[in-house]
């Protein structure tokens, strides 16, 4: 019945036949002769033809669903045997934002590469829905965020904290008599924004500047939407970004004020442009973790990979 289950699954990705004809190196007559000799034989259709991106029928998501679980045993298997060969083969696939993408995990993988040349690593670069999406189903061995997730689906392996912090330009201060205490960059460094002699920044100290946030969806809005609220403050947003090295950027060219990581302030070219303040340690930090799926098969990479990935990460 899952005979010539690839030619769906492709059609189901690609949500076209000519596209997945194109990526099977088959005709498109052929693809869809193949794919409606599957759904004759079990009897309903998978693809509602009708719509256009083309869609799955209810007895098709159901077929996928099927495919996508021996797609995860078919994978097991050959991660075994790449444990049995002594890592001369095999993959790990790994999830990140942009940000542990760029500054975190390029230590990480070229090390385990140097090591291990014949592991083929594949590096993923999204958002925590997305990312946590190919987890669950499959496509990612791990992912490395500063979301706290479901205890019950995915193994955590903590690497190191994260804190955020607000970025303020230095020509958006307010005047002299009500600037409080702020951080530097070489403050940063030093890891003094760690010392809970801080007390949080009051935000209202900033009602008329303008502010760089990240668009919804993301962890570190989220968590600036938080701050905000318990103060009962409510920025003057005139930008929404993807990318918080974007917003940080930005902000380095007195554009405005943003929520950003020590990671990044620590990771980037120093800005001498831009001062930093406490925030509320509740809400401001954050656990970095490496995440896995529970009850899914842990190869010898992966291990190999996470304990290389404490060690390096170990001084942040």
């Amino acid at each position: 019945m899952f005979q010539g289950m690839h030619y769906i699954y492709e059609v189901y990705k690609e949500r076209s036949f000519s596209k997945a004809a194109q990526n099977l190196y088959i005709s498109q007559p052929s693809l869809s002769a193949a794919v409606k000799k599957i759904e004759n034989r079990i009897g309903a259709p998978i693809f509602d033809r009708s719509s256009n991106p083309i869609q799955l029928t209810d007895c098709g998501k159901e077929y996928i669903n099927c495919i996508e679980k021996i797609m995860d045993i078919q994978n097991e298997f050959e991660n075994y045997m790449g444990d049995l060969q002594e890592l001369r083969t095999g993959s790990l696939s790994i999830g990140a934002s942009n940000l542990f993408a760029s500054y975190i995990l390029p230590s990480c993988i070229s090390r385990f590469t140097l090591q291990f040349p014949q592991i083929s690593i594949h590096l993923a670069e999204a958002d925590t829905p997305f990312l946590t999406d190919q987890l669950s189903n499959g496509q990612l061995d791990l992912i490395i965020d500063n979301e706290e997730l479901s205890p019950e689906i995915y193994a955590k392996y903590p690497l190191f904290s994260d804190h955020l912090l607000l970025a303020v330009p230095v020509k958006h201060l307010p005047s002299a008599q009500k600037t409080p205490e702020y951080l530097t960059v070489p403050d940063i460094l030093q890891d003094r924004h760690k010392a809970t002699s801080y007390p949080a920044v009051d935000l209202h100290l900033f009602e008329h500047a303008p502010f760089l946030l990240l668009r919804s969806g993301n962890d570190t809005r989220h968590r600036a939407d938080l701050l905000c609220r318990k103060q009962k403050f409510t920025p003057n947003v005139i930008l929404e970004l993807d990318q918080q090295a974007t917003s940080y950027h930005l902000s380095c060219y007195g554009m405005g004020i943003t929520f950003v990581s020590d990671i990044l302030i620590k990771k980037a070219p120093p800005c001498s442009d831009v001062v930093f303040f406490h925030l509320d340690d509740s809400i401001s930090f954050r656990s970095v973790c490496f995440y896995r799926k529970k009850g899914r098969y842990v190869t010898r990479a992966m291990e190999i990979f996470l304990d290389m990935a404490a060690e390096i990460l170990s001084f942040s």
